[in-house]
């Protein structure tokens, strides 16, 4: 049987979508999947006339003859590809050139991520979804909100989305009370209001601040595969929005369905999370001992300073082995196990 992986590429560099995708890549031709070899670059920011003319090539030629020469018999599709004429035209050709069955990998639901109150694009989203013959999901929450939308095709869950890091784990660290924040600094608002925090936070990631008040730390910005060789700190942060009481906005309020690929950055590196207490990835961190959840980020340093340097050994040793799992590409091969069992 042969089953391909198709993921279209943006060429945005320094941001976790391309090493989300490459690493599903890279773990799932270790089994019994392989890449298409379907080439299809987008720059998701370029509007320009040149821009369009690509996709038209890439809907209309390249790809309905790249699929009908490929003789697949399952295609996992990366989910979303930021172009919603193309997202179209792979779903028509895939239903039109092959007789695969169409399994999608949801990164993002935009719905819930982007379009708000946008009725129209929300609906033409949830029809591709019901065109899937399988899907994973993030989790439970993403799960139960699509089953509530009507998505009624195979829907397994991911856990974790798994995380290729060469860089080695730090079997002990010493327990400074210290954590880590990594992403899109212009996008985290919260950060204006950091000052009032009673733990030291390091930042890394593009757009940083001129200066940073105590006790917040600019330490610079790298690839995703580089950011573990500079973690010394003993947790990650997770948070979104602007304001220290709660994840709001957007975003914030889109962790109370999705996983953040910067969890598994953290936990991948060994690191223990801290997360907000609503966030679909709440229970798992507790459950599993890999981290501690909070309503608002003034909790933080009473947690911290309460916690014991054995309760975080045992913490850190939880997380390292979740390390190791995510390393090997657990996740993603158990999840397509079970939607191949579920489909078969």
């Amino acid at each position: 049987m042969n089953k391909y992986i198709i993921t279209v590429e943006n060429s945005q560099a320094n941001n976790a979508g391309p090493k989300a995708k490459a690493d599903v890549e890279q773990f799932l031709t270790e089994t019994d999947y392989q890449t298409l070899p379907l080439k299809v670059t987008l720059d998701p920011e370029d509007k320009s006339f040149g821009a369009k003319l690509k996709k038209i090539y890439y809907g209309k030629y390249y790809i309905p003859k790249m699929l009908q020469q490929s003789q697949t018999d399952v295609i996992l599709l990366q989910y979303p590809i930021y172009s919603a004429y193309l997202t179209n035209e792979l779903f028509k050709a895939i239903k039109q050139k092959t007789k695969a069955k169409l399994y999608l990998l949801i990164h993002d639901i935009e719905t819930l991520r982007l379009f708000g109150g946008d009725k129209a694009q929300s609906q033409a989203e949830l029809a591709l979804f019901k065109q899937a013959d399988g899907i994973i999901a993030h989790n439970a929450k993403m799960r139960s909100w699509l089953e509530e939308q009507g998505v009624n095709v195979p829907i397994v869950e991911l856990g974790l989305f798994d995380y290729y890091n060469p860089t080695p784990l730090v079997e002990q660290r010493p327990f400074a009370k210290s954590v880590v924040f990594a992403g899109n600094l212009a996008k985290a608002d919260f950060l204006k209001k950091a000052a009032t925090l009673d733990f030291e936070l390091t930042l890394f990631g593009p757009a940083p601040a001129k200066t940073y008040p105590e006790p917040l730390k600019y330490a610079g910005v790298y690839p995703p595969d580089e950011l573990a060789k500079h973690f010394s700190q003993n947790f990650g942060l997770v948070w979104d929005g602007d304001s220290l009481l709660t994840c709001n906005g957007v975003f914030g309020e889109y962790m109370r369905y999705n996983d953040p690929h910067k969890v598994s950055l953290y936990l991948s590196s060994g690191l223990p999370v801290i997360m907000w207490k609503e966030a679909a990835l709440a229970e798992f961190i507790v459950t599993h001992n890999v981290g501690f959840v909070v309503e608002s980020l003034t909790e933080v340093g009473n947690v911290l300073g309460q916690m014991t340097p054995e309760q975080y050994r045992e913490m850190q040793q939880n997380t390292l082995a979740l390390a190791q799992k995510l390393r090997q590409g657990h996740f993603i091969k158990t999840a397509i196990k079970k939607l191949d069992s579920l489909e078969g």
